[in-house]
């Protein structure tokens, strides 16, 4: 390629970036989580809090409960790298304003000021880790022309729903997600080592990232096998394995001198007595719980055991087929449906946690855009309540209408829904085989996609201008999170059917060697 048309990219990259960026800061303006709400505040304190416990205390007292450590008020729950990341911020926050971090007189802290550094280490973070590997993956797409890749990423960069969640609610999501794409980067590069590095950088950031390791673990292990896995295929594995458990020491040093010390860090990281789910989640056991109350019905430890084996259950066929078959897109795919049966089917699911699923389906923006834009835009609805609650019901709007316009005006997606464009092709044909008259019209797909923006619509409408009835306070956050579910139900057999009938695999399949 030419110096021009490389410096032409470069400036286009720098102007998606720049507005971008806008975005977020303008969503930043808005309230944040807990704003004003004493006694406990939001997931704002929660950070704020973190800062001021890592920044006091020595590292062998971050995880445990003491006078100075209060474990009921916004106790550190995350892995070590976010209590890093957390230290960081409050050394700065420290030199900016003792008064942000001081020890008990900080306790729901705040001011303009403060706020502003806050929403800075957000943006900061922001363009250390995620902005630069979305770059990086969309300059790397194949068979995909410039003017194509400058759009995915225009797009991918302006998803609202970790915009909304990290600049409007608050939160470090960019982090973790973009070590995990960083990890995505490097496998899709043949970097194997780097990328399994990036990626336990990303599971020691957020312990969610479990998410995302079964395809990983399965991607690479498939590579391995197909090497021989008695010969060059062995010294990958070793080559991996090596790198996994360097990068968790180094991860875990300050805790590895005390055995009671990891046991207590692994307590706070997996709070199974916390129940089933709390909040109104648009997974499968809060949208049953409409029906019959699962947690009056069936003791803990069953709740437990059930919701693991729906889960292993759920991630089984597409681990099994990228396993037997390594490809790259196969690996995308897969981190879709394992994301999304976490979320369905697990313990203990946020509602926040559907992110995790809508950072490998905006690797699919390109491939998939109908179906990919369509379950963005489901997945940010589905946060609406928590939204709602956070006072962020312009912001949600405003970035959903924009991010559905530039959508449908670059990448037009509602134009992309054959059988062929959706990559339904050969299950059709393989369908086709025993029911000859099996189709999937393109007029249905519109139909649903538009009946759906109109069910969402709908509900957005309601959920601020109706009252619920007395009796049933929570109903639109029910039916919000029950029609989300019923979406997510759709897309975890869409994404399924495309990974097990793929018949692509020409082109798709990366080099492994």
């Amino acid at each position: 390629m030419c110096a021009g048309g490389r410096d032409m990219e470069a400036s286009v990259t720098g102007v998606i970036v720049l507005l971008a960026l806008t975005v977020r800061w303008a969503v930043s303006l808005y309230p944040y989580s807990g704003a004003r709400k004493p006694p406990m505040f939001g997931d704002y304190e929660a950070q704020r809090h973190w800062q001021e416990v890592t920044v006091n205390l020595p590292v062998e007292q971050w995880y445990f409960n003491s006078t100075d450590n209060d474990l009921l008020y916004w106790g550190l729950d995350y892995p070590p790298l976010t209590a890093y990341h957390s230290l960081l911020c409050g050394y700065v926050a420290r030199m900016i304003n003792p008064d942000w971090v001081a020890l008990f007189s900080s306790r729901g802290y705040e001011s303009l000021h403060h706020k502003v550094f806050m929403r800075a280490t957000v943006l900061v973070a922001d363009l250390i880790v995620y902005i630069p590997a979305v770059i990086l993956y969309c300059s790397n797409l194949q068979d995909t022309s410039s003017k194509r890749k400058a759009l995915s990423l225009f797009c991918i960069l302006l998803y609202p729903g970790l915009i909304l969640i990290d600049y409007g609610h608050f939160q470090y999501n960019s982090v973790s997600l973009g070590f995990a794409l960083w990890g995505v980067v490097a496998l899709s590069r043949g970097w194997d080592a780097l990328g399994s590095l990036a990626f336990c950088f990303a599971l020691n950031y957020k312990q969610m990232e479990l998410y995302h390791s079964l395809p990983f673990f399965c991607y690479l292990l498939g590579k391995c096998i197909k090497k021989g896995i008695t010969g060059w295929g062995f010294l990958l594995l070793l080559k991996i394995a090596v790198t996994v458990i360097a990068a968790f020491a180094l991860c875990w040093i300050p805790f590895l001198t005390d055995v009671e010390q990891i046991f207590q860090v692994l307590r706070r990281l997996f709070p199974v007595g916390r129940g089933l789910f709390e909040d109104k989640v648009a997974n499968i056991w809060c949208s049953l719980s409409a029906l019959f109350k699962i947690k009056n019905i069936l003791s803990a430890e069953i709740q437990l055991q059930l919701s693991l084996a729906c889960t292993l259950l759920g991630v089984l066929p597409t681990c099994a087929r990228l396993t037997a078959q390594p490809t790259f897109r196969g690996f995308k795919l897969a981190l879709v449906n394992s994301a999304l049966s976490f979320f369905l089917f697990s313990y203990q699911v946020h509602e926040k946690s559907i992110l995790l699923v809508s950072l490998p389906v905006c690797l699919l923006i390109n491939d998939l855009p109908m179906m990919a834009t369509w379950f963005l835009l489901t997945s940010t609805f589905s946060m609406l309540p928590l939204l709602h609650k956070d006072g962020l019901m312009m912001a949600y709007v405003v970035t959903t209408l924009a991010f559905l316009l530039v959508t449908t005006a670059l990448l037009s997606f509602h134009e992309n829904t054959s059988e062929d464009s959706l990559k339904l092709k050969p299950f059709c044909l393989s369908v086709r085989r025993y029911v000859s008259w099996f189709s999937i019209p393109e007029s249905l797909v519109k139909l649903m996609f538009f009946l759906s923006m109109l069910a969402m619509a709908a509900l957005t409408v309601g959920s601020c201008i109706l009252r619920p009835p007395p009796t049933l306070p929570d109903l639109f956050p029910m039916l919000i999170s029950g029609v989300s579910c019923a979406h997510f139900l759709l897309f975890f057999a869409y994404f399924n059917i495309v990974h097990l009938w793929d018949g692509d695999k020409g082109r798709s399949k990366k080099k492994v060697s």
